[in-house]
């Protein structure tokens, strides 16, 4: 599942080997293959510390803690969440995946025809209002992401519209999934960026959509969120009491809300613990800092440009999408927004994979740079050049491109106005605040382009329909509104098949088709730079792997 999230600069991963120096976490930048490692400064309980609180920053409070829903999914509050839910996998840094037996004892695929999986629930896993998990709460998720009941405001699917029916087994702590169709990526649906809410949250539409917002419910995990003072911008989570697992080193993990642009700042200033750094300045200022050092592993994070293309907006004509995209220099962005952060600066050239991924190649031809074949093209399009602009049918050829206010996102944009200018292309730059950024204006479509980051995880297929296919009255996160049935029944043919050789062929034909339609253009990955203090230990740079939440802490 993809989770969408603004406060970053640029975006996840990159290229060949880290130095030496990079995976020791001494400060020097790099780069390397997602997958490939991870940089966490890892320690065996015996040498942590007991207790601490660690100081993490996120850029505005959680208008909505059901990130399955369509005004919650945010990368963010994923991220936090995690501390405090449940999941059925944990992965390796290298993606590998193995049950996560907190909370499920097994989980099975025991047949094909019809696909069924059977999920058995560790007995001695509870919310922290003390309700036992069972079987109910699974279904529970299934019910709201399905698509049955028009009610649920889903962020995506998650594969469970494929799913006929969700029953007990052996008892209330088994629950049987049964698919009408055949789904790809089934490890992916209680996993990775999905979360498992209790049934008291998923068990209607009303709950679904509203209990949550402005506040969280139960949940599941070794931390729970204690307090959220929006006056002081601060989330405080804490020790579960409900916790059946090992039990965690800290005592607590505090969330405060800053701009991206102060995290290297507070960090010197001692005032946060870890931040993701987003340019160079900012490792820089952290290589300067005694006490502190620069962790490096990729992530599958990503920055893009997205069109809206939504009937009646300027841009809804695929043609005149794909010839704007030609005019943007991409790897111009790269080498200006990557410089110092990673050796090599490349342009992402796929929707569904990143570079590091088994899967990713090159499926951008339709959009590839080209600036007098984009100005040609606009020409056969009857966009014709009046003065510095291009009109038609008395309409010129301007639109805005939305972002949040953040002086790395609008050095990018400059370049992609100055690009688009050169063939007689307006755009305007429209900053806004981070506070209700997707709820207020992504979502609703207040935008003609927009650049965010997406966030994905080891299971890539969950993400296709959810961001590129195109369903009447449900957006989930294809805020450009922008797909055919033709790209539907293709998204729909990867998603069905259980050969992963074969899927991954059928997911770069729709990569293609994506391209071609001028839905929006991958811009770079994030190089997955840390900043941290020294001593912390079993977090940083993750890579694909998970972390062990009860294992994070201080060295001693």
């Amino acid at each position: 599942m993809k989770r969408r999230t603004f406060g970053k600069v640029v975006a996840a991963a990159s290229v060949s080997a880290l130095a030496a120096a990079c995976s020791s976490g001494t400060g020097s930048t790099g780069s390397a293959t997602l997958g490939t490692t991870n940089d966490i400064n890892p320690q065996p309980r015996e040498n942590v510390r007991e207790g601490g609180n660690l100081r993490l920053a996120i850029t505005a409070i959680p208008s909505n803690w059901n990130v399955q829903c369509v005004d919650g999914n945010e990368g963010e509050t994923a991220d936090l969440l995690r501390w405090t839910m449940p999941r059925a996998f944990k992965a390796d840094p290298a993606g590998q995946l193995t049950i996560d037996t907190d909370y499920f004892t097994d989980i099975k695929l025991t047949n094909t025809n019809p696909q069924q999986v059977v999920y058995t629930i560790n007995p001695k896993a509870v919310w922290s209002d003390g309700t036992p998990i069972t079987w109910e709460d699974l279904a529970a998720t299934w019910q709201a992401l399905n698509g049955r009941d028009k009610g649920y405001l889903y962020a995506i699917s998650n594969g469970f519209d494929r799913v006929e029916k969700v029953e007990r087994g052996v008892d209330d702590r088994q629950a049987v999934l049964t698919f009408s169709t055949p789904y790809a990526d089934w490890r992916g649906q209680y996993s990775g960026n999905s979360i498992l809410y209790p049934k008291s949250v998923s068990g209607t539409p009303d709950t679904f959509n509203h209990s949550l917002v402005d506040h969280m419910g139960p949940s599941a995990g070794p931390f729970v969120v204690q307090s959220v003072d929006r006056t002081q911008r601060r989330i405080v989570l804490a020790r579960n009491p409900k916790w059946w697992g090992t039990p965690p080193k800290l005592d607590t993990v505090t969330y405060s809300v800053l701009d991206q642009s102060t995290w290297a700042a507070a960090l010197q200033n001692n005032e946060l613990d870890l931040a993701r750094m987003a340019n160079l300045n900012d490792v820089l200022l952290i290589r300067r800092t005694a006490g502190l050092q620069l962790r490096h592993a990729p992530m599958n994070m990503w920055r893009w440009l997205t069109f809206n293309g939504a009937p009646g907006s300027i841009l809804s004509d695929p043609a005149l999408r794909v010839a704007i995209a030609k005019a943007i220099n991409r790897q111009a962005i790269a080498d200006t927004s990557l410089a110092g952060l990673t050796d090599h600066p490349k342009v992402l050239n796929n929707h569904v994979f990143v570079m590091g991924q088994k899967g990713y190649q090159d499926n951008s031809a339709p959009v590839a740079y080209d600036p007098a074949a984009a100005a040609r093209q606009l020409d056969d399009l009857g966009w014709k050049l009046q003065g510095e602009v291009r009109v038609k049918d008395g309409r010129q050829l301007a639109f805005r491109d939305v972002m949040y206010n953040d002086p790395g996102w609008v050095a990018i944009a400059k370049m992609i106005q100055s690009d688009l200018a050169k063939i007689g292309v307006k755009m305007s730059i429209d900053t806004r605040p981070g506070q209700d950024y997707f709820t207020n204006v992504i979502i609703p479509g207040d935008f003609d382009t927009a650049q965010y980051v997406l966030s994905g995880d080891v299971f890539v297929f969950n993400s296709i329909p959810q961001e590129f296919g195109l369903y009447p009255n449900n957006v989930q996160g294809n805020y450009g509104r922008i797909g055919s049935p033709a790209l539907n029944d293709l998204i729909d043919k990867a998603l069905s098949e259980l050969d992963p050789d074969k899927a991954i062929a059928l997911a770069n034909q729709v990569d293609t088709q994506i391209f071609a339609e001028g839905h929006s253009l991958p811009l770079t990955q994030d190089p997955g730079n840390w900043a941290t203090r020294a001593t912390l230990a079993n977090i940083g740079a993750p890579g694909l792997g998970s972390y062990d939440f009860t294992a994070i802490g201080f060295a001693k």
